[in-house]
């Protein structure tokens, strides 16, 4: 039993297959950012706020290219598309 238990353990061990995760939003505008493909965050949540006349803001989405600012008014979501790039608002959908 001494021998089994520890065999079984490192046939499992090496028997799972690995999974590759996606990279997470923060990751990738870590690396964006780092890399000079993108504005810091915080650059673009300055640049787009003082436009939002008081809605609350959700928090945001990266997919490498683009922020996408999640906002909500009055029960209705607002999302405000940022070139993650330039800073440039590049949609604003759900008014």
């Amino acid at each position: 039993m001494r021998i089994i238990l520890p065999l079984l353990a490192a046939v499992a061990a090496f028997s799972t297959p690995a999974v590759a995760e996606r990279p997470r939003d923060q990751d990738r505008a870590f690396e964006a950012t780092r890399d000079g493909r993108s504005m810091p965050l915080p650059m673009i949540e300055r640049r787009v706020m003082p436009f939002m006349g008081g809605a609350d803001y959700l928090g945001p989405e990266f997919d490498g290219r683009t922020y996408r600012l999640k906002f909500m008014r009055g029960g209705r979501v607002i999302w405000v598309d940022v070139d993650a790039a330039t800073g440039r608002v590049v949609r604003r959908s759900g008014e």
